[in-house]
């Protein structure tokens, strides 16, 4: 350990007088500095030792102070602190960095939560459960190649459902004069035609007759039910050589009295027909004066095609295909057309 002196003045003590107490004794002085030690302190400077300012008075000998206790440590110019202090505050450190980290991570998932939400304002309900979501599904395309995958008879208010049939947008529209529906197909035809039809297995015919929109022709057009998709190509192949041969015709649906479509039954008409599916369409067009037909008359080519393609294939049959259940598509249609001549 290092002396203080307890005031400046002790440090410039006097010479004793002699005979004082405390008069030098006689002899050699002892050696300065501290005592030897079995552990010899290393010569530093200590830092806490005062330094005597030079004066002008008589020089005094400065009292030596003894020497440290062996059993003594020289303390240093920093205190040390305690190994369990030190231990103890990198603890308390590294846990607030701990916990300032976390709640970093917190900060920051909040942000990013609220950017999300941000961006999607509106967030889409979720759906609940539908027990009829099942009827909802889209429907299978029926097969119209045969009655067995088609088996639901045809009705005039399938084919002909209305007083008036518009075909085309921003046309005038055809009106329905009257309709038929029959199981016998022998009905809709005469002679040869009749009993081919019956003997491919014909069991249905439906039919109606139409004015056009500038009233200057009649039509009687229909399906007829055949058992397949052979059969009926089988009667389309066979219908022009019995027309050429005048072996039969097709019969011209009458309506009411007054209605004035009785002359598709006497009339020259114009006859159409094509194939899709197990069906048969046709349709037949006069004149409403009775007169013959000519045969490059194009309006009697636009009234087959209106009757035969758009409405019966494209609306009614087509009508069966995506409401039905069955997925193999059918063959392009096939057409055909001929002369008819009256009774």
């Amino acid at each position: 350990m290092v002396y203080r002196y307890e005031s400046d003045q002790d440090v410039y003590e006097e010479y004793p007088e002699p005979g004082s107490d405390l008069a030098v004794p006689s002899g050699p002085p002892p050696p300065a500095g501290p005592s030897p030690s079995r552990f010899p302190a290393p010569s530093l400077r200590r830092p806490n030792q005062i330094a005597l300012p030079s004066s002008p008075r008589p020089p005094a000998r400065a009292i030596i102070p003894q020497a440290a206790p062996r059993s003594e440590v020289y303390t240093s110019a920093q205190p040390m602190e305690p190994p369990t202090a030190r231990g103890g505050g990198r603890l308390w450190q590294v846990l607030i960095g701990g916990a300032a980290v976390l709640v970093l991570l917190a900060l920051c998932g909040l942000g990013a939560a609220a950017l999300l939400v941000d961006r999607d304002p509106q967030p889409q309900a979720t759906p609940t459960y539908q027990p009829n979501a099942a009827a909802s599904a889209p429907a299978v395309r029926q097969d119209l190649d045969s009655r067995d995958t088609d088996q639901a008879p045809l009705t005039a208010k399938e084919v002909f459902s209305a007083k008036e049939l518009k075909l085309t947008d921003g046309q005038p529209a055809y009106r329905v004069l009257t309709t038929h529906s029959s199981g016998s197909c022998a009905v809709a035809a005469t002679d040869e035609i009749a009993d081919l039809l019956v003997r491919l297995g014909c069991n249905q015919v439906v039919r109606a007759t139409l004015r056009t929109p500038d009233g200057d022709h009649l039509v009687t057009a229909g399906l007829f039910n055949l058992t397949d998709k052979v059969s009926a190509e089988r009667v389309r192949d066979r219908i022009r050589q019995l027309l050429d041969d005048r072996q039969g015709r097709f019969r011209g649906l009458v309506g009411s009295e007054g209605d004035g479509s009785d002359v598709v039954a006497t009339a020259p008409a114009r006859i159409g027909w094509q194939v899709r599916g197990h069906y048969l369409a046709y349709a037949l067009v006069v004149r409403a004066d009775g007169e013959a037909v000519r045969s490059g008359d194009t309006k009697i080519r636009e009234i087959l095609f209106d009757m035969i393609e758009l409405h019966l294939s494209r609306s009614v049959l087509q009508k069966r295909v995506d409401g039905g259940t069955a997925t193999q598509p059918t063959a392009a249609p096939t057409e055909s057309s001929a002369p008819q001549s009256g009774n």
